[in-house]
């Protein structure tokens, strides 16, 4: 019996490839004012983003331990292997949240096989991540050898952004309120990178397009053997500028090819409308 993938919805990752491997994918929560929605179930990103766009304000929830308890109970009783491939622990509860369930289900049923991994990646990027985890399952490779990869994936993804409303970011106690303010009048337009799961700023551009040209840079400056690689786009409801970014990545790398997706409600309540991101591997790994 092959393993069976588990992972949460801040992986982003797109409707085919989740059915096409038979993902489990548990939803992290989105609230606006008393209402509480469960991310990509209840509240769809293209929902979330206009709300956003008309001034509604989100806030967003971990998987409670509750309900991982409830899903690995029910591979326990199926005696099936699995392996939770898990957002960064930097950026919500939900791994946390998840070790507290796993020991809960192995008091129960102390021979259940299930290994729970934070990959300290998110969006995309924790995608790819989940990906390459379902493609070696789907192989029928072992746990052994699904874990080691999903190590080395998560230690070697990179992950570079850039958004267009420094707002988002005050709400979400990334920058101060001056910062936000003077960016605005500035134009300017933060890159921020993923550092042990964190968001951490590392440079900053004038204008829209400097931020997209500088990216594109970064993945030629970081990223290694780009034409072996599947690269990935998560974008905050802009798919047309996605789409020319990707024609410009391929054009650029001649990589495997690029997935684009919306980035989900949970990510996307904290980076707002507009935003871009692309993902890839700073080694020379097969994807």
């Amino acid at each position: 019996m092959p393993i069976k993938i588990i992972t949460d919805s801040a992986a982003d990752l797109p409707k085919e490839i989740i059915e096409q491997y038979d993902i489990d994918v548990i939803p992290l929560y989105v609230y606006h004012e008393d209402e509480e929605f469960l991310d990509g179930q209840t509240l769809h990103p293209d929902e979330l983003y206009s709300g956003m766009r008309e001034g509604k304000i989100y806030k967003t929830g971990q998987v409670p331990p509750e309900t991982f308890k409830k899903v690995f109970t029910e591979y326990a009783q199926k005696n099936q292997a699995c392996i939770y491939v898990g957002f960064s622990s930097a950026l919500s509860g939900t791994y946390q949240a998840s070790m507290i369930a796993k020991e809960d289900v192995l008091e129960i049923y102390p021979d259940f096989d299930i290994e729970v991994i934070d990959t300290k990646c998110a969006s995309l990027g924790f995608g790819l991540v989940v990906y390459k985890a379902a493609q070696l399952a789907k192989q029928g490779k072992s746990k052994k050898e699904i874990v080691e990869a999903v190590r080395l994936y998560s230690k070697h993804m990179e992950h570079v952004f850039t958004v267009d409303d420094l707002e988002y970011l005050y709400r979400g106690g990334r920058i101060s309120r001056t910062s936000a303010v003077l960016g605005g009048i500035l134009h300017i337009k933060p890159i921020i990178n993923v550092e042990d799961g964190k968001l951490v700023p590392i440079e900053k551009t004038r204008g829209r397009k400097k931020a997209i040209r500088r990216l594109i840079e970064l993945v030629g400056e970081r990223g290694k053997n780009l034409e072996k690689q599947i690269l990935a786009i998560s974008h905050g409801d802009i798919p047309d500028e996605a789409q020319e970014v990707k024609e410009m990545l391929m054009e650029k790398y001649k990589c495997k090819d690029v997935i684009i997706n919306t980035i989900g409600c949970v990510i996307g309540a904290h980076v707002g409308p507009g935003t871009l991101a692309l993902f890839f591997l700073n080694e020379a790994l097969p994807f």
